[in-house]
Protein backbone atom coordinates (compact mmCIF):
# COMPACT_ATOMS: atom_id res chain seq x y z
CA UNK A 1 0.00 0.00 0.00
CA UNK A 2 2.87 2.35 0.65
CA UNK A 3 4.89 1.76 -2.51
CA UNK A 4 6.08 4.95 -4.11
CA UNK A 5 4.31 4.96 -7.46
CA UNK A 6 6.25 7.79 -9.04
CA UNK A 7 9.96 8.34 -9.04
CA UNK A 8 12.10 11.05 -10.47
CA UNK A 9 13.68 10.18 -13.84
CA UNK A 10 16.52 12.64 -13.32
CA UNK A 11 20.00 11.21 -12.85
CA UNK A 12 21.24 11.00 -9.28
CA UNK A 13 23.82 13.57 -8.29
CA UNK A 14 27.18 12.33 -7.13
CA UNK A 15 27.74 12.62 -3.40
CA UNK A 16 29.83 15.64 -2.41
CA UNK A 17 33.07 14.51 -0.76
CA UNK A 18 33.65 15.69 2.79
CA UNK A 19 36.65 17.99 2.16
CA UNK A 20 38.24 19.06 5.44
CA UNK A 21 39.69 22.48 6.22
CA UNK A 22 43.43 22.03 6.62
CA UNK A 23 45.15 23.37 9.77
CA UNK A 24 47.74 25.30 7.76
CA UNK A 25 48.60 29.00 7.70
CA UNK A 26 45.74 31.47 7.41
CA UNK A 27 46.25 32.44 3.77
CA UNK A 28 45.99 28.84 2.60
CA UNK A 29 42.84 28.32 4.67
CA UNK A 30 41.24 31.42 3.14
CA UNK A 31 42.16 30.29 -0.38
CA UNK A 32 40.72 26.85 0.35
CA UNK A 33 37.34 28.33 1.32
CA UNK A 34 37.36 30.80 -1.58
CA UNK A 35 37.97 27.96 -4.02
CA UNK A 36 35.05 26.01 -2.56
CA UNK A 37 32.82 29.09 -2.91
CA UNK A 38 33.88 29.52 -6.57
CA UNK A 39 35.82 32.74 -5.84
CA UNK A 40 32.61 34.74 -5.50
CA UNK A 41 33.39 38.42 -4.95
CA UNK A 42 30.68 38.96 -2.34
CA UNK A 43 32.49 36.60 0.06
CA UNK A 44 34.12 39.23 2.25
CA UNK A 45 37.30 38.53 4.25
CA UNK A 46 38.58 40.58 7.18
CA UNK A 47 41.95 39.66 8.71
CA UNK A 48 42.75 40.38 12.34
CA UNK A 49 46.01 40.10 14.29
CA UNK A 50 45.23 39.70 17.99
CA UNK A 51 47.28 38.36 20.92
CA UNK A 52 49.97 37.07 18.58
CA UNK A 53 47.53 35.09 16.44
CA UNK A 54 45.98 35.67 13.05
CA UNK A 55 42.21 35.46 12.55
CA UNK A 56 39.99 35.70 9.48
CA UNK A 57 36.33 36.71 9.60
CA UNK A 58 34.41 35.73 6.46
CA UNK A 59 30.80 36.31 5.43
CA UNK A 60 28.65 36.70 2.33
CA UNK A 61 27.88 40.37 1.96
CA UNK A 62 24.25 40.06 0.87
CA UNK A 63 23.28 37.57 3.57
CA UNK A 64 25.07 38.68 6.77
CA UNK A 65 24.49 41.78 8.89
CA UNK A 66 27.59 43.85 9.60
CA UNK A 67 26.27 45.18 12.93
CA UNK A 68 25.80 41.63 14.22
CA UNK A 69 29.32 40.65 13.13
CA UNK A 70 30.82 43.72 14.82
CA UNK A 71 28.94 43.09 18.09
CA UNK A 72 29.12 39.31 18.35
CA UNK A 73 32.43 38.55 16.64
CA UNK A 74 34.87 41.43 16.29
CA UNK A 75 34.44 42.95 19.76
CA UNK A 76 34.70 39.60 21.66
CA UNK A 77 37.87 38.74 19.70
CA UNK A 78 39.45 42.12 20.48
CA UNK A 79 38.59 42.17 24.19
CA UNK A 80 39.10 38.48 25.04
CA UNK A 81 42.32 36.93 26.24
CA UNK A 82 44.08 34.23 24.29
CA UNK A 83 42.16 30.99 23.93
CA UNK A 84 40.37 28.67 21.57
CA UNK A 85 37.57 30.13 19.44
CA UNK A 86 34.98 28.10 21.31
CA UNK A 87 36.09 29.74 24.56
CA UNK A 88 36.12 33.27 23.12
CA UNK A 89 32.92 33.31 21.05
CA UNK A 90 29.65 32.33 22.66
CA UNK A 91 26.24 31.97 21.00
CA UNK A 92 23.29 29.65 21.44
CA UNK A 93 23.44 28.85 17.70
CA UNK A 94 27.23 28.72 17.32
CA UNK A 95 28.54 25.88 15.18
CA UNK A 96 32.00 24.38 14.93
CA UNK A 97 33.09 22.49 11.84
CA UNK A 98 36.06 21.69 9.67
CA UNK A 99 33.96 20.24 6.81
CA UNK A 100 33.96 22.57 3.82
CA UNK A 101 30.51 21.33 2.74
CA UNK A 102 29.02 22.30 6.09
CA UNK A 103 30.92 25.57 6.14
CA UNK A 104 29.61 26.48 2.69
CA UNK A 105 26.01 25.65 3.69
CA UNK A 106 26.19 27.80 6.80
CA UNK A 107 27.75 30.71 4.89
CA UNK A 108 24.82 30.53 2.46
CA UNK A 109 22.44 30.57 5.43
CA UNK A 110 23.86 33.90 6.58
CA UNK A 111 26.38 32.65 9.14
CA UNK A 112 29.69 34.37 9.81
CA UNK A 113 32.84 32.20 9.60
CA UNK A 114 35.78 32.75 11.99
CA UNK A 115 39.09 30.98 11.33
CA UNK A 116 42.09 30.92 13.61
CA UNK A 117 45.50 30.20 12.11
CA UNK A 118 46.62 26.56 12.43
CA UNK A 119 43.21 25.45 13.76
CA UNK A 120 41.16 23.15 11.55
CA UNK A 121 37.86 23.65 13.39
CA UNK A 122 36.29 26.95 12.33
CA UNK A 123 33.56 28.77 14.23
CA UNK A 124 30.25 29.73 12.62
CA UNK A 125 28.01 32.31 14.28
CA UNK A 126 24.55 33.38 13.07
CA UNK A 127 24.52 36.86 11.52
CA UNK A 128 21.78 36.57 8.90
CA UNK A 129 19.88 39.58 7.69
CA UNK A 130 16.12 39.36 8.13
CA UNK A 131 14.15 40.53 5.13
CA UNK A 132 10.54 39.73 4.38
CA UNK A 133 7.08 41.14 4.18
CA UNK A 134 4.93 41.54 7.23
CA UNK A 135 2.33 38.98 8.27
CA UNK A 136 -0.97 39.69 6.53
CA UNK A 137 -4.10 37.90 5.42
CA UNK A 138 -3.72 35.86 2.20
CA UNK A 139 -5.66 37.49 -0.62
CA UNK A 140 -6.93 34.25 -2.17
CA UNK A 141 -8.21 32.74 1.11
CA UNK A 142 -10.02 35.61 2.77
CA UNK A 143 -12.69 34.84 5.36
CA UNK A 144 -15.40 36.94 6.97
CA UNK A 145 -14.83 35.64 10.50
CA UNK A 146 -11.58 34.28 11.84
CA UNK A 147 -7.93 35.20 12.08
CA UNK A 148 -6.51 37.56 9.47
CA UNK A 149 -2.87 36.48 9.47
CA UNK A 150 -1.20 34.34 6.85
CA UNK A 151 1.99 32.51 6.07
CA UNK A 152 4.84 34.43 4.45
CA UNK A 153 8.00 33.39 2.61
CA UNK A 154 10.18 32.80 5.71
CA UNK A 155 9.97 29.24 7.00
CA UNK A 156 10.90 30.27 10.57
CA UNK A 157 8.08 32.81 10.68
CA UNK A 158 5.65 30.20 9.38
CA UNK A 159 6.70 27.77 12.07
CA UNK A 160 6.18 30.52 14.64
CA UNK A 161 2.61 31.02 13.38
CA UNK A 162 1.92 27.30 13.79
CA UNK A 163 3.54 26.99 17.21
CA UNK A 164 1.69 30.08 18.38
CA UNK A 165 -1.55 28.19 17.75
CA UNK A 166 -0.41 24.71 18.81
CA UNK A 167 1.50 25.19 22.05
CA UNK A 168 1.94 21.46 22.43
CA UNK A 169 5.14 19.42 22.86
CA UNK A 170 3.75 16.90 20.36
CA UNK A 171 4.23 19.35 17.50
CA UNK A 172 7.24 17.90 15.68
CA UNK A 173 9.36 19.41 12.91
CA UNK A 174 11.77 17.51 10.67
CA UNK A 175 14.02 19.34 8.21
CA UNK A 176 15.13 18.22 4.75
CA UNK A 177 17.40 19.74 2.09
CA UNK A 178 16.07 19.23 -1.44
CA UNK A 179 17.51 20.35 -4.75
CA UNK A 180 21.14 19.67 -5.56
CA UNK A 181 21.55 23.21 -6.94
CA UNK A 182 19.14 25.25 -4.82
CA UNK A 183 19.67 23.37 -1.51
CA UNK A 184 16.17 24.42 -0.41
CA UNK A 185 15.11 23.83 3.17
CA UNK A 186 11.87 21.89 3.61
CA UNK A 187 10.11 21.33 6.94
CA UNK A 188 7.77 18.40 7.63
CA UNK A 189 5.41 19.27 10.51
CA UNK A 190 3.08 16.86 12.30
CA UNK A 191 1.62 16.04 15.71
CA UNK A 192 3.63 13.13 17.07
CA UNK A 193 0.88 11.37 19.03
CA UNK A 194 -1.94 12.11 16.57
CA UNK A 195 -0.40 11.45 13.13
CA UNK A 196 -0.03 7.79 12.34
CA UNK A 197 3.64 6.69 12.50
CA UNK A 198 3.30 4.70 9.26
CA UNK A 199 1.98 7.76 7.49
CA UNK A 200 4.84 9.90 8.79
CA UNK A 201 7.40 7.27 7.82
CA UNK A 202 5.97 6.99 4.31
CA UNK A 203 6.01 10.76 3.80
CA UNK A 204 9.59 10.94 5.06
CA UNK A 205 10.57 8.10 2.74
CA UNK A 206 9.12 9.90 -0.26
CA UNK A 207 10.84 13.16 0.62
CA UNK A 208 14.19 11.37 0.90
CA UNK A 209 13.56 9.70 -2.48
CA UNK A 210 13.08 13.02 -4.30
CA UNK A 211 15.99 13.78 -6.60
CA UNK A 212 15.79 17.25 -8.16
CA UNK A 213 18.33 19.81 -9.32
CA UNK A 214 16.16 22.70 -8.09
CA UNK A 215 13.19 23.15 -5.80
CA UNK A 216 11.79 26.66 -6.04
CA UNK A 217 8.25 26.35 -4.77
CA UNK A 218 5.75 24.14 -3.05
CA UNK A 219 4.33 23.35 -6.51
CA UNK A 220 7.56 21.52 -7.44
CA UNK A 221 7.26 19.47 -4.27
CA UNK A 222 3.60 18.72 -4.94
CA UNK A 223 4.42 17.45 -8.41
CA UNK A 224 6.99 15.02 -7.06
CA UNK A 225 4.76 13.70 -4.26
CA UNK A 226 1.46 13.18 -6.09
CA UNK A 227 0.73 9.58 -7.01
CA UNK A 228 -1.65 10.20 -9.93
CA UNK A 229 -0.25 13.03 -12.08
CA UNK A 230 -2.89 12.51 -14.81
CA UNK A 231 -5.81 13.05 -12.45
CA UNK A 232 -7.62 16.40 -12.86
CA UNK A 233 -8.18 16.61 -9.09
CA UNK A 234 -5.51 18.08 -6.80
CA UNK A 235 -4.22 15.42 -4.40
CA UNK A 236 -2.73 17.83 -1.89
CA UNK A 237 -4.15 21.00 -0.41
CA UNK A 238 -2.18 24.25 -0.55
CA UNK A 239 -3.06 26.88 2.02
CA UNK A 240 -1.63 30.16 3.27
CA UNK A 241 -3.81 30.22 6.40
CA UNK A 242 -2.18 29.17 9.70
CA UNK A 243 -5.54 28.36 11.29
CA UNK A 244 -6.44 25.96 8.48
CA UNK A 245 -3.01 24.29 8.64
CA UNK A 246 -3.24 23.95 12.43
CA UNK A 247 -6.68 22.33 12.22
CA UNK A 248 -5.40 19.75 9.73
CA UNK A 249 -2.42 18.95 11.96
CA UNK A 250 -4.87 18.21 14.78
CA UNK A 251 -6.61 15.76 12.44
CA UNK A 252 -3.43 13.72 12.00
CA UNK A 253 -2.34 15.20 8.69
CA UNK A 254 1.16 16.38 7.70
CA UNK A 255 2.17 19.90 6.65
CA UNK A 256 5.13 20.51 4.34
CA UNK A 257 6.77 23.95 4.24
CA UNK A 258 9.23 25.12 1.59
CA UNK A 259 11.53 28.02 2.47
CA UNK A 260 10.72 31.00 0.25
CA UNK A 261 7.09 29.98 -0.40
CA UNK A 262 4.07 31.21 1.58
CA UNK A 263 1.93 28.18 0.71
CA UNK A 264 1.93 25.11 2.95
CA UNK A 265 1.25 21.66 1.52
CA UNK A 266 -1.23 19.50 3.46
CA UNK A 267 -1.41 15.73 2.92
CA UNK A 268 -3.10 13.31 2.81
CA UNK A 269 -6.26 15.11 1.82
CA UNK A 270 -9.80 14.07 0.89
CA UNK A 271 -12.31 15.45 -1.60
CA UNK A 272 -14.55 17.04 1.02
CA UNK A 273 -11.66 18.96 2.59
CA UNK A 274 -11.71 21.31 -0.41
CA UNK A 275 -15.26 22.39 0.49
CA UNK A 276 -14.53 23.23 4.12
CA UNK A 277 -13.75 26.79 5.15
CA UNK A 278 -12.60 28.39 8.44
CA UNK A 279 -15.82 30.42 8.29
CA UNK A 280 -17.76 27.21 8.94
CA UNK A 281 -16.21 26.87 12.39
CA UNK A 282 -16.31 30.57 13.26
CA UNK A 283 -20.07 30.77 12.73
CA UNK A 284 -23.00 28.98 14.34
CA UNK A 285 -23.27 25.39 13.19
CA UNK A 286 -26.54 25.99 11.31
CA UNK A 287 -24.99 28.82 9.29
CA UNK A 288 -21.80 26.84 8.64
CA UNK A 289 -23.78 23.78 7.54
CA UNK A 290 -25.94 25.85 5.17
CA UNK A 291 -22.97 27.33 3.34
CA UNK A 292 -21.20 23.99 3.19
CA UNK A 293 -24.23 22.40 1.49
CA UNK A 294 -24.28 25.34 -0.96
CA UNK A 295 -20.63 24.68 -1.80
CA UNK A 296 -21.24 20.98 -2.40
CA UNK A 297 -24.17 21.80 -4.71
CA UNK A 298 -21.84 24.13 -6.62
CA UNK A 299 -19.66 21.09 -7.47
CA UNK A 300 -22.41 19.63 -9.66
CA UNK A 301 -23.40 23.02 -11.10
CA UNK A 302 -19.83 23.91 -12.10
CA UNK A 303 -19.39 20.65 -14.00
CA UNK A 304 -22.85 19.99 -15.41
CA UNK A 305 -24.76 23.25 -15.96
CA UNK A 306 -23.47 24.08 -19.50
CA UNK A 307 -23.74 20.41 -20.45
CA UNK A 308 -27.35 20.25 -19.22
CA UNK A 309 -28.18 23.31 -21.32
CA UNK A 310 -26.55 21.80 -24.42
CA UNK A 311 -28.29 18.44 -23.96
CA UNK A 312 -31.66 20.07 -23.31
CA UNK A 313 -31.52 22.36 -26.34
CA UNK A 314 -30.09 19.73 -28.69
CA UNK A 315 -31.94 16.53 -27.68
CA UNK A 316 -34.38 16.90 -24.78
CA UNK A 317 -36.29 20.15 -25.27
CA UNK A 318 -39.50 18.36 -24.21
CA UNK A 319 -38.38 18.46 -20.55
CA UNK A 320 -38.84 22.25 -20.47
CA UNK A 321 -42.16 23.93 -19.75
CA UNK A 322 -43.77 25.55 -22.79
CA UNK A 323 -43.10 29.13 -21.62
CA UNK A 324 -39.40 28.54 -20.96
CA UNK A 325 -39.01 26.46 -24.13
CA UNK A 326 -40.50 29.28 -26.23
CA UNK A 327 -38.14 31.85 -24.69
CA UNK A 328 -35.09 29.63 -25.28
CA UNK A 329 -36.05 28.82 -28.86
CA UNK A 330 -36.64 32.48 -29.69
CA UNK A 331 -33.21 33.45 -28.34
CA UNK A 332 -31.62 30.71 -30.50
CA UNK A 333 -33.44 31.67 -33.73
CA UNK A 334 -30.76 33.99 -35.14
CA UNK A 335 -27.69 32.45 -33.47
CA UNK A 336 -25.54 30.82 -36.19
CA UNK A 337 -23.43 28.69 -33.83
CA UNK A 338 -24.55 25.34 -32.41
CA UNK A 339 -24.91 25.24 -28.58
CA UNK A 340 -21.66 23.29 -28.11
CA UNK A 341 -19.63 25.99 -29.90
CA UNK A 342 -21.48 28.70 -27.97
CA UNK A 343 -20.52 27.09 -24.69
CA UNK A 344 -16.90 26.45 -25.70
CA UNK A 345 -16.41 30.02 -26.91
CA UNK A 346 -17.97 31.60 -23.81
CA UNK A 347 -16.05 29.34 -21.41
CA UNK A 348 -12.82 30.20 -23.21
CA UNK A 349 -13.60 33.92 -23.05
CA UNK A 350 -14.31 33.55 -19.33
CA UNK A 351 -10.91 31.94 -18.75
CA UNK A 352 -9.21 34.65 -20.79
CA UNK A 353 -10.87 37.38 -18.73
CA UNK A 354 -9.95 35.64 -15.49
CA UNK A 355 -6.30 35.29 -16.50
CA UNK A 356 -6.16 38.90 -17.67
CA UNK A 357 -7.63 40.11 -14.37
CA UNK A 358 -5.03 38.10 -12.41
CA UNK A 359 -2.01 39.32 -14.38
CA UNK A 360 -2.91 43.01 -14.59
CA UNK A 361 -2.61 45.59 -11.80
CA UNK A 362 -5.68 45.85 -9.55
CA UNK A 363 -7.16 49.11 -10.99
CA UNK A 364 -6.86 47.82 -14.56
CA UNK A 365 -8.17 44.39 -13.55
CA UNK A 366 -11.39 45.96 -12.28
CA UNK A 367 -11.81 47.71 -15.62
CA UNK A 368 -11.24 44.43 -17.46
CA UNK A 369 -13.93 42.78 -15.33
CA UNK A 370 -16.46 45.52 -16.11
CA UNK A 371 -15.61 45.56 -19.82
CA UNK A 372 -15.65 41.79 -20.08
CA UNK A 373 -18.78 41.25 -18.03
CA UNK A 374 -20.96 44.04 -19.42
CA UNK A 375 -19.65 45.38 -22.71
CA UNK A 376 -18.51 42.12 -24.33
CA UNK A 377 -21.46 40.16 -22.92
CA UNK A 378 -23.98 42.70 -24.20
CA UNK A 379 -22.20 43.05 -27.55
CA UNK A 380 -22.12 39.31 -28.37
CA UNK A 381 -25.82 38.98 -27.54
CA UNK A 382 -26.82 41.99 -29.64
CA UNK A 383 -24.67 40.68 -32.50
CA UNK A 384 -26.66 37.38 -32.32
CA UNK A 385 -23.47 35.39 -31.80
CA UNK A 386 -24.57 33.96 -28.44
CA UNK A 387 -28.02 33.57 -26.91
CA UNK A 388 -29.21 35.28 -23.74
CA UNK A 389 -29.69 31.93 -22.04
CA UNK A 390 -26.10 30.88 -22.70
CA UNK A 391 -24.81 34.08 -21.05
CA UNK A 392 -26.86 33.25 -17.95
CA UNK A 393 -25.67 29.62 -17.91
CA UNK A 394 -21.99 30.52 -18.26
CA UNK A 395 -22.30 33.21 -15.59
CA UNK A 396 -23.88 30.77 -13.12
CA UNK A 397 -21.21 28.18 -13.95
CA UNK A 398 -18.42 30.66 -13.24
CA UNK A 399 -19.99 31.67 -9.94
CA UNK A 400 -20.38 28.01 -8.93
CA UNK A 401 -16.71 27.29 -9.65
CA UNK A 402 -15.58 30.36 -7.68
CA UNK A 403 -17.55 29.25 -4.60
CA UNK A 404 -14.89 26.62 -3.83
CA UNK A 405 -12.66 27.87 -0.97
CA UNK A 406 -9.54 26.48 -2.70
CA UNK A 407 -8.99 28.17 -6.07
CA UNK A 408 -7.05 25.23 -7.55
CA UNK A 409 -10.02 22.91 -7.10
CA UNK A 410 -12.35 25.37 -8.83
CA UNK A 411 -10.02 25.41 -11.84
CA UNK A 412 -10.18 21.59 -11.98
CA UNK A 413 -13.99 21.78 -12.10
CA UNK A 414 -13.95 24.20 -15.03
CA UNK A 415 -11.55 21.92 -16.90
CA UNK A 416 -13.87 18.94 -16.35
CA UNK A 417 -16.72 20.99 -17.79
CA UNK A 418 -15.26 20.76 -21.31
CA UNK A 419 -15.45 16.94 -21.74
CA UNK A 420 -18.87 17.06 -20.07
CA UNK A 421 -20.12 19.55 -22.70
CA UNK A 422 -18.68 17.41 -25.51
CA UNK A 423 -20.44 14.31 -24.19
CA UNK A 424 -23.72 16.22 -23.85
CA UNK A 425 -23.44 17.45 -27.46
CA UNK A 426 -22.90 13.89 -28.70
CA UNK A 427 -25.22 11.81 -26.49
CA UNK A 428 -27.44 14.20 -24.52
CA UNK A 429 -28.35 13.34 -20.94
CA UNK A 430 -26.92 9.85 -21.45
CA UNK A 431 -23.49 11.35 -22.14
CA UNK A 432 -23.71 13.50 -18.98
CA UNK A 433 -24.56 10.38 -16.95
CA UNK A 434 -21.61 8.46 -18.41
CA UNK A 435 -19.08 11.24 -17.68
CA UNK A 436 -20.43 11.71 -14.13
CA UNK A 437 -20.17 7.98 -13.57
CA UNK A 438 -16.54 7.98 -14.76
CA UNK A 439 -15.73 10.97 -12.51
CA UNK A 440 -17.16 9.31 -9.41
CA UNK A 441 -15.47 6.00 -10.24
CA UNK A 442 -12.19 7.87 -10.53
CA UNK A 443 -12.81 9.65 -7.21
CA UNK A 444 -13.50 6.34 -5.48
CA UNK A 445 -10.32 4.74 -6.84
CA UNK A 446 -8.06 7.72 -6.14
CA UNK A 447 -5.76 7.56 -3.10
CA UNK A 448 -3.24 9.89 -1.48
CA UNK A 449 -0.58 8.22 0.67
CA UNK A 450 -2.85 5.19 0.85
CA UNK A 451 -5.86 7.20 2.09
CA UNK A 452 -9.09 7.03 0.00
CA UNK A 453 -9.63 10.39 -1.70
CA UNK A 454 -13.43 10.14 -1.71
CA UNK A 455 -13.75 8.97 1.88
CA UNK A 456 -16.11 8.32 3.61
CA UNK A 457 -18.00 7.26 0.45
CA UNK A 458 -15.28 5.34 -1.28
CA UNK A 459 -15.08 2.96 0.43
CA UNK A 460 -18.19 3.33 2.56
CA UNK A 461 -17.51 2.68 6.22
CA UNK A 462 -19.76 3.55 9.12
CA UNK A 463 -22.02 6.47 9.89
CA UNK A 464 -19.48 7.89 12.39
CA UNK A 465 -17.23 8.89 9.52
CA UNK A 466 -19.95 11.15 8.08
CA UNK A 467 -19.57 13.67 10.86
CA UNK A 468 -18.36 17.02 9.56
CA UNK A 469 -18.72 16.05 5.88
CA UNK A 470 -22.01 17.51 4.59
CA UNK A 471 -22.93 19.38 7.75
CA UNK A 472 -20.86 21.27 10.28
CA UNK A 473 -22.19 19.56 13.38
CA UNK A 474 -21.99 21.25 16.80
CA UNK A 475 -18.80 20.60 18.72
CA UNK A 476 -20.66 18.82 21.51
CA UNK A 477 -21.86 16.21 18.97
CA UNK A 478 -18.42 15.43 17.54
CA UNK A 479 -15.74 13.19 18.97
CA UNK A 480 -13.41 15.17 21.22
CA UNK A 481 -10.34 13.34 19.96
CA UNK A 482 -11.17 14.06 16.32
CA UNK A 483 -13.57 16.72 15.11
CA UNK A 484 -13.17 15.56 11.53
CA UNK A 485 -13.52 12.04 10.10
CA UNK A 486 -10.17 12.14 8.31
CA UNK A 487 -8.09 11.08 11.33
CA UNK A 488 -10.24 7.99 11.83
CA UNK A 489 -9.98 7.24 8.12
CA UNK A 490 -6.18 7.44 8.31
CA UNK A 491 -6.06 4.99 11.22
CA UNK A 492 -8.50 2.49 9.73
CA UNK A 493 -6.89 2.55 6.31
CA UNK A 494 -3.32 2.21 7.53
CA UNK A 495 -4.21 -0.77 9.69
CA UNK A 496 -5.64 -2.60 6.72
CA UNK A 497 -9.41 -2.54 7.24
CA UNK A 498 -10.00 -1.08 3.79
CA UNK A 499 -7.29 -2.80 1.81
CA UNK A 500 -8.30 -3.33 -1.77
CA UNK A 501 -7.57 -6.66 -3.50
Amino acid sequence: MFNVKRKSHMPKQAAIPAVQLKPTDLEQQIVQIQQYMSHTEDLKVQKLSLHGHLYAVMHIEALAMLETIQTNVIEPLVTANEGHLGQVLHSAEAKQSSNLVHIGQYLLDGYCLIIKEHEAAAMLLPAAQVHGRSIQEPKDEQVVKGSHDGFIEGINTNLYLLRNRLKNPDLTVKYFRLGSLTNTRVAMVFMAHIADPKLVAECEKRLNAIDLEYLNSVGNLDEMLEEHPLSPFPQTLKTERPDRAASYLLEGKIALMVDGTPSVLILPITFFSFYQSPDDYNSRWITGSFFRVIRLISFILAICLPAIYIATVSYHSEVLPIGILYSVKVSLTYVPLPPILEAFVMQTILELLKEAAIRLPAPIAQTIGIVGGLVIGTAVVEAKLVSHTMIVVIGLTAIASFVTPINEFGTSLRILGFPMMLAAACFGFFGIAIILMLIFIHLCKLETLGIPYFAPFGPFHGKENFKDVFLRLPLWMTNKSSQSPSYGLVKQTLFGRWKRP
